[in-house]
């Protein structure tokens, strides 16, 4: 730190100091104003400029230190020096302590702290970025944080000096004025019905700021759109995946009038071509890979014979059967209006619909964006012309793919990969980043990936794919690793780098609705967009694409849409559990240590290998690990991984220990049927435990029980 910081540094620290050791704080309470406010108003009536001024210079050393006392010194400023002179006095006094202590903070932490922390203050900066004034504004207007962690927090920030002094003198003057107005009242020292209202008017003055705010708002958004004298429907819900579903169900149970539009299949991805058939792939060439571990089971051989296309049918007769849960029938039941054809929001209350019937529109109160996300496909030079096939695509696959080319080493490109070569493929799997599944911790990518070489994958980590090419009647791939060029032969590519929102083609361009720089439609945090009325959910708003996050989203979607005008929201993204089903089962709730050390947060490690398991041992299927993240010496739990045997089950507690506080020692002191997988969890808090136990105490007791013994 620079010697000018350290000056200033220095100062700030030893007028707060005496602040407190002289006990200074007495001088701004009302209990000493009413002591001595007979000589006080004297001085006023007396020397009126000079004790003006002199009030004025305390305001701005009390608010410019982030001093207590400030909201005191309001109430007196009325009683003082009345309505006008107090509310021109304070106004002015808080706005230049504001930006004092505004500028203390830039100049002595903004660099250190933008620098060290600058992932967590993102979402600030990009606010401020975007629309600094009215941000600031709002937090001026109904504070979410007291007025003097703004001075120091916006200080943090690139806003401009000059932006922040007339943004926070426009955006604290109604409530000086409030505060003003009550100090004149209490100058009486009388119950009044003027002393009433100005209490009333404290108490609900963030209230309706907030209320001023919102309208502000909603007019410069909605400016130049007629809203419609009568709706049609309570609600249009664009996309009938899980997310579409969710929202129409609540909100049909909450009697709403709602419209649902899908252009292709009811159930979306999650049925048609996602969780559904690829779990019921998964359980088929699971069965098949048990089948030749046979002798681990006591016997001697076993064969099985098999069709590839007998396999994805019997996957088309799991979505079948799963079908009714979301069909058109099941939900026009409920009460939802179903429709088959495109949507096209044409207005913020208006949605355009084309049917095979012809074109309707639709005019609503809310809009529900619920329109998924799709495989997404690089423009790698080449890949047109030796074609591929996607999560979406593959299956209408009848023929097992040779030699199956699977580019992508996340959840998807590892299931659906394992599936394959279980199956008989000669798979050769192509990831750019060092690791399979990247967003796990390094252990429990390396279980995955040794599974899978096991089992015969080509697993090429690091490699970089150029170009795709067809040389003499055969697919190729050049890869880039380590600066050599690697040839890879295929019949099949098999494309699973990831999935993007579907944001185009339904009317956001034309309302101007902006997406974030991960290509999902941009929402806050009741899952709003630009317009509070045209709200998203599931995959197209993220920031997770599962779909028990898509149903979580919905329920905020719905219920915002609805109800949002009286009550809102906020979407809890606190605790997300998830899992890939390869074998073994990775699943996740919460911090990893990966993400922990990222982020700087303080925490400790505890594990279980689930090779010590009872029943795994019983199974057969001793390996894999617990993994969990608490805080440093307590047993509040950050995250949890399993790698394993059911492990998307076993998560589960996991989940609602971190959503109700559960720490450990609840876990440890639960019983646990044996034998049973779930024990694991059981044992990774035994082991948190033993590692905590009070060994000062326990070695007191060893004396305890030898005295006992004589």
């Amino acid at each position: 730190m620079s010697k000018s910081k350290l000056l200033v540094l220095a100062v700030i620290a030893a007028a707060i100091t005496a602040f407190f050791v002289f006990d200074l704080k007495q001088y701004v309470s009302l209990d000493y104003f009413q002591a001595q406010r007979a000589a006080i108003e004297a001085q006023v009536q007396a020397y009126p400029l000079r004790t003006a001024l002199l009030f004025f210079g305390v305001y701005v050393a009390v608010t410019g230190l982030s001093l207590p006392g400030a909201a005191i010194m309001t109430l007196i400023a009325g009683a003082l020096f009345g309505l006008l002179w107090g509310t021109v006095i304070v106004s002015f006094a808080s706005t230049l302590g504001a930006t004092l202590a505004f500028l203390a903070s830039r100049f002595l932490l903004r660099d250190w702290v933008q620098q060290r922390f600058g992932d967590r203050l993102r979402p600030i900066n990009e606010g401020i970025a975007r629309e600094g004034a009215f941000y600031l504004f709002a937090l001026r207007l109904v504070p979410a944080f007291p007025f003097f962690v703004i001075n120091l927090v916006m200080g943090l920030t690139p806003i401009r000096t000059s932006t922040y002094y007339w943004v926070s003198q426009l955006g604290m003057f109604a409530g000086t004025l409030v505060y003003v107005y009550a100090g004149t009242q209490l100058g009486a020292f009388k119950i009044s019905a003027g002393l009433l209202l100005a209490f009333a008017l404290l108490g609900i003055f963030p209230l309706l700021a907030k209320k001023a705010l919102d309208a502000l708002k909603a007019r410069k958004v909605y400016a130049g759109w007629t809203r419609p004298a009568r709706f049609d429907r309570n609600l249009v819900v664009i996309g009938a995946g899980s997310a579409g579903l969710v929202s129409a169900y609540i909100a049909v149970a909450v009697k709403a009038k709602v419209t649902l539009v899908e252009k292709h299949k009811m159930g979306g991805d999650c049925l048609n071509t996602g969780c559904v058939p690829s779990k019921a792939l998964i359980k088929s060439a699971k069965l098949l890979a048990t089948m030749k571990h046979a002798r681990d089971y006591g016997f001697k051989s076993a064969t099985v014979d098999f069709d590839f296309a007998d396999v994805m049918e019997r996957v088309q007769r799991v979505v079948r059967e799963i079908e009714p849960h979301d069909s058109i029938e099941r939900y026009t039941s409920l009460g939802v209006e179903c429709l088959t054809g495109e949507a096209k929001i044409v207005s913020p209350w208006a949605v355009e619909i084309t049917t095979a019937a012809g074109k309707q529109t639709l005019t609503t109160r809310g809009i529900i964006i619920a329109a998924g996300a799709r495989p997404f496909v690089p423009t790698i030079p080449g890949i047109e012309e030796t074609g591929y096939l996607t999560s979406d695509t593959l299956w209408a696959l009848r023929r097992l793919p040779q030699r199956l080319l699977v580019l992508g080493g996340g959840p998807i490109g590892c299931e659906l990969t394992q599936c394959f070569a279980r199956l008989g493929s000669q798979v050769t799997q192509v990831e750019m980043l060092p690791r399979l599944m990247v967003r796990e911790d390094p252990e429990f990518s390396d279980l995955v990936q040794q599974k899978f070489r096991s089992e015969g994958v080509t697993v090429l980590v690091n490699h970089k794919a150029q170009r795709f090419a067809v040389e003499n009647g055969e697919k190729v791939l050049y890869c880039e690793h380590n600066g050599n060029t690697v040839r890879i032969v295929f019949d099949t590519l098999l494309c699973a780098v990831g999935r993007v929102a579907n944001t185009t083609g339904y009317g956001l361009e034309e309302l101007g609705i902006p997406v974030t720089k991960s290509r999902t439609v941009e929402v806050n945090e009741f899952m709003q967009t630009k317009y509070p009325n045209i709200l998203a959910c599931g995959d197209v708003a993220g920031p997770y694409q599962f779909t028990h996050t898509a149903a979580h989203t919905a329920w905020y979607a719905a219920v915002n849409g609805l109800f949002g005008g009286y009550k809102k929201f906020r979407a809890d993204f606190s605790v997300i559990p998830w899992a890939t089903f390869t074998d073994p089962e990775v699943a996740r709730v919460g911090l990893n240590e990966t993400e922990a050390k990222e982020k700087n947060i303080p925490y400790e490690v505890t594990t279980y290998g689930i090779d010590d398991l009872d029943r795994a041992i019983a199974d057969s299927a001793a390996h894999g690990l617990v993994k969990v993240l608490t805080v440093p010496g307590k047993d509040k739990i950050l995250g949890a991984t399993i790698a394993g045997e059911h492990a998307g089950d076993l998560i589960t507690e996991f989940v609602s220990a971190m959503k109700h506080g559960i720490g450990l020692n609840k876990i440890l002191g639960t019983i646990h049927i044996y034998p049973t997988l779930a024990e694991a969890n059981k044992y990774v808090a035994g082991n948190w435990k033993r590692n905590h136990a009070p060994k000062g105490l326990l070695e007191w007791v060893e004396k305890f029980h030898a005295w006992r013994r004589g």
